[in-house]
C-alpha cells in the first residue's frame, strides 16, 4: 500500500524591501505640462519658422558640399564626364533649331535667332532641372532623411544650388556662342546677375513645393515631365512670344498670362542682357517688378509650404 503525502504549504519569505510604488497615471494634458516643465519636446517635431531658418543657415556648409558632390557624381560614369553639363543643353538647342528654326521657320521673324534660341534653352533648362530635381529631393534621399536629424529643406535647396552651379558652367559655353555670333560683352551683360539671382530664388521655391508634393504622392515625379514640356512651349523658348501676340489674334487675358509667365520673364531678361537686337520694347511692362514678385511669392511661399510638413518627411 502506497501512502500519499501532501506537500506542506509554501510560506512566502519575509523581506525588509519596501513594496514597489505604483506609477501615477497622467492624462494627455498633464503629460504635456510635465514635458514642458522638464524642457522635453516631441522627437522630430516641427520647429518654429524662425528656428527653422536658423537651423537651415547652420547647415549652409552641408548644403554647398552636398550640391557640389551631386554635381560631380552626376556624370561620373560617362566617358566625357562633366562635358555633358555643356553638351546636354547644346544638343537640345540643336534639335530645337532644326525643328523650329528650319522646319517651322520661326527664325524668319527673330533677329539673331541662334543667340536667341541658345539663351532660351539654357535658361529654361535651369528652371526645368531644378523642378525635376525637387521631385526626388525627399524620395531619393530617404536613407539620409530617416537616419539623421537636420532641416529637410536642406535637400531641395542643395539640389537647386546644384542646378545653378551647372548653369554657371554652361554660361561659359553660352558666352563663346554669343561672341561667335557677334554679341560682344557690354554693360548690359551685368543685368544677368540680378536676373539669375531672382530666377534662383524662384526655382528654389518651386523645388520645395514639388519636393513636398512628391514626398506624399510619388506619381508627381511621373507627371512633372508633361507639365514642364507644356510650360516650355508656352514660354517662348523657341519663338518670340511678342511676335505671336501681335494684333488681336489672342484674347487679352491670354496675352497678359503669357507675358507674365515667370519662365518667359526670366528668359526675356537674360535675352535683354545678352543680345543687342533684343530691346527693352520686347520686354513685358514692369518686367523687373514681375520677376521680383514671382521670386518672392515662390521663394517665400514655397519655403513656408515645405516647412509646414517638416515632421512628416520620411515617414510611412
Amino acid at each position: 500500500m502506497v501512502s500519499q503525502t501532501t506537500a506542506p504549504p509554501t510560506i512566502p519569505a519575509v523581506t525588509d524591501a519596501a513594496p514597489t510604488p505604483l506609477l501615477p497615471v497622467y492624462g494627455p494634458g498633464e503629460l504635456a505640462a510635465l514635458a514642458a516643465r522638464h524642457g522635453l519636446t516631441v522627437s522630430g517635431a516641427r520647429p518654429t519658422l524662425g528656428a527653422y531658418v536658423r537651423q537651415l543657415w547652420g547647415r549652409r556648409h552641408f548644403i554647398t558640399a552636398f550640391a557640389t558632390a551631386k554635381l560631380t557624381a552626376q556624370y561620373s560614369q560617362a566617358k566625357l564626364g562633366q562635358i555633358w553639363q555643356i553638351m546636354t543643353p547644346l544638343l537640345n538647342a540643336t534639335v530645337y533649331y532644326f525643328i523650329f528654326g528650319i522646319l517651322l521657320n520661326t527664325k524668319k521673324n527673330v533677329e539673331d535667332f541662334v543667340p536667341f534660341l541658345i539663351t532660351g534653352v539654357f535658361i529654361w533648362t535651369f528652371t526645368a532641372s531644378s523642378i525635376t530635381a525637387g521631385t526626388r529631393a525627399i524620395s531619393g534621399n530617404l536613407g539620409l532623411v530617416r537616419a539623421l536629424h537636420f532641416p529637410r529643406a536642406s535637400l531641395p535647396v542643395a539640389l537647386a544650388l546644384q542646378q545653378l552651379q551647372q548653369l554657371l558652367y554652361s554660361l561659359g559655353a553660352l558666352v563663346l556662342i554669343l561672341i561667335g555670333f557677334g554679341q560682344f560683352p557690354r554693360p548690359s551683360w551685368l543685368l544677368a546677375i540680378p536676373a539669375l539671382l531672382l530666377q534662383s530664388v524662384f526655382n528654389t521655391g518651386l523645388s520645395m513645393v514639388v519636393a513636398r508634393l512628391a514626398a506624399r504622392t510619388p506619381d508627381i515625379a511621373q507627371l512633372t515631365p508633361f507639365v514642364l514640356r507644356t510650360w516650355m512651349y508656352a514660354s517662348g523658348v523657341m519663338f518670340s512670344i511678342g511676335d505671336k501676340l501681335k494684333g488681336d489674334r489672342v484674347p487679352h487675358f491670354v496675352k497678359v498670362a503669357l507675358e507674365c509667365n515667370p519662365a518667359a520673364v526670366f528668359i526675356d531678361l537674360m535675352r535683354f542682357a545678352f543680345i543687342d537686337s533684343f530691346s527693352g520694347a520686347q520686354l513685358p511692362p514692369h518686367v523687373w517688378a514681375v520677376a521680383t514678385g514671382w521670386a518672392l511669392v515662390c521663394g517665400v511661399g514655397g519655403f513656408v509650404y515645405f516647412w509646414k510638413a517638416e515632421e512628416l518627411y520620411g515617414r510611412g
